[in-house]
């Protein structure tokens, strides 16, 4: 059996959980040493089972907590070299993998498969984490889906789907323009639409549960992006992730 669950998800921190009933991992880690592991409590999942956090980019919303919850617990970090130069932190580097994207790592019995994806930082990465013959991808902060990306989520049984806006309420909205036009670039965001256009684009995918994810406060509805797909609902079960609390644990 495999648990995943979304600790955090949103600009404010993102925190993504996938293990089985011996070992796990965290992809990205934008809360807090305490956060997590209040979150982890109100998960029911255990701190103890977690083996390695793997970080897809240098923002703060995705290693804030790195340095801290690395070493209180310690935890192998997994970062590219240039994400690391980037980040500026002190992650006392005895606790500090870096791989190139395209590595697969194994951690146990978890293999993680890395994949670049476009995005504004300096070396961004996806990844789809394979556990016990199942596959789940960690997708956000992706300008655009590119080829990679779609081989890879055609492999997956879950995902953790960037889900980050709606174009009209973006258009607007409150942000000044050149921000607008960040989140909407190849370097930026995926779209409620886009996300969609994604998933319906698989061919024969074993693709069972996604989680909407890094769902904008500003830029996006709720309801909106539940109605964006759903037309894939009979056949694949979508869930919402929040930026203030976990998401539902979701067993595979």
């Amino acid at each position: 059996m495999v648990q995943i669950c979304a600790l955090a998800s949103g600009s404010n921190g993102n925190c993504y959980y996938i293990g089985n009933e011996e070992e796990a991992i965290l992809v990205d880690i934008g809360i807090s040493n305490a956060q997590l592991i209040k979150r982890l409590n109100e998960a029911d999942l255990s701190l103890s089972k977690i083996k390695a956090l793997f970080v897809t980019h240098e923002h703060t919303d995705h290693i804030k907590g790195m340095r801290v919850v690395t070493n209180k617990h310690n935890i192998k970090a997994y970062a590219t070299e240039k994400t690391w130069e980037q980040s500026r932190m002190d992650f006392r580097s005895t606790r500090v993998n870096t791989f190139t994207p395209g590595d697969t790592i194994s951690v146990g019995s978890i293999k993680i498969h890395s994949f670049s994806k476009k995005h504004d930082a300096i070396d961004p990465v996806s990844f789809r984490v394979e556990i016990d013959g199942i596959s789940v991808a960690v997708l956000t902060d992706l300008g655009v889906a590119n080829e990679e990306i779609t081989e890879h989520l055609k492999l997956c049984d879950a995902a953790f789907l960037e889900s980050n806006y709606e174009p009209q309420i973006l258009e607007t909205g409150r942000y000044p323009v050149f921000l607008k036009r960040r989140v909407a670039s190849d370097t930026g965001h995926l779209s409620n639409n886009q996300a969609f256009e994604l998933v319906k684009s698989l061919n024969g995918s074993p693709l069972k549960t996604i989680f909407l994810s890094h769902i904008s406060k500003d830029n996006n509805d709720l309801e909106i992006a539940m109605e964006t797909f759903k037309s894939l609902q009979e056949k694949i079960c979508i869930e919402l992730t929040s930026r203030e609390t976990i998401s539902r644990v979701v067993e595979i």
